[in-house]
């Protein structure tokens, strides 16, 4: 099993990469593959709203790594999805990102598949917005009919300048304990479909 974590921050190996890291630790225990794409020093262009892709299996338009991004996707078992919040939501990385891959998605119902797949979103944030950037992250995932992975709080650690997030102690054990119920969750669905 393997599970693709994508990265919207500005920001590359900083706080919602520490994140990541910290609930790809459990994963790795749990014997699942992981991988991290980070979106910092690219532009992921918005949806045109041009339907082309209906049929393609991907969007047709080829200026930046989107199409790649997307293709690891669609062959993952799980997915990760992590923004920092600067200004009250995800970044525009993140949000570029997921308006063209629930369009690609919804264009190719029946080729393409996300259904059954486990989803959790995690957010560096320094005060406010956590809650909107999670909700925004889980509502992809809940449009595509994945199954969303919880903890035993929100799931946002708090921290602005790089490395600060390791401070927060109660975050980063939420963190781990997200990695836990979503190594759980991919191994229940995988007995599942082996029935």
């Amino acid at each position: 099993m393997k599970v693709l974590a994508i990265n919207g921050s500005a920001r590359k190996d900083g706080n919602t990469a520490i994140l990541i890291n910290t609930v790809f630790e459990e994963l790795n225990k749990a014997g699942i593959e992981t991988e991290m794409i980070q979106l910092s020093g690219h532009v992921i262009e918005p949806c045109k709203a041009c339907w082309a892709c209906a049929g393609q299996k991907n969007c047709v338009h080829r200026k930046d790594m989107f199409r790649e991004v997307f293709d690891k996707m669609i062959n993952a078992d799980g997915i990760i999805l992590g923004s920092p919040v600067y200004c009250a939501n995800i970044s525009a990385n993140m949000q570029a990102f997921l308006e063209r891959a629930a369009v690609v998605g919804d264009m190719n119902r029946g080729l393409l598949n996300n259904r059954h797949k486990v989803g959790a979103s995690v957010a560096a944030v320094r005060r406010g917005g956590a809650l909107q950037a999670i909700d925004a992250m889980n509502h992809f995932f809940l449009n595509q009919e994945m199954i969303v992975a919880g903890s035993t709080y929100w799931n946002m650690v708090y921290g602005q300048m790089p490395g600060d997030v390791l401070k927060d102690e109660e975050g980063l054990a939420n963190m781990r304990n997200l990695g836990e119920n979503m190594g759980w969750l991919l191994k229940k669905i995988e007995q599942e479909d082996r029935k």
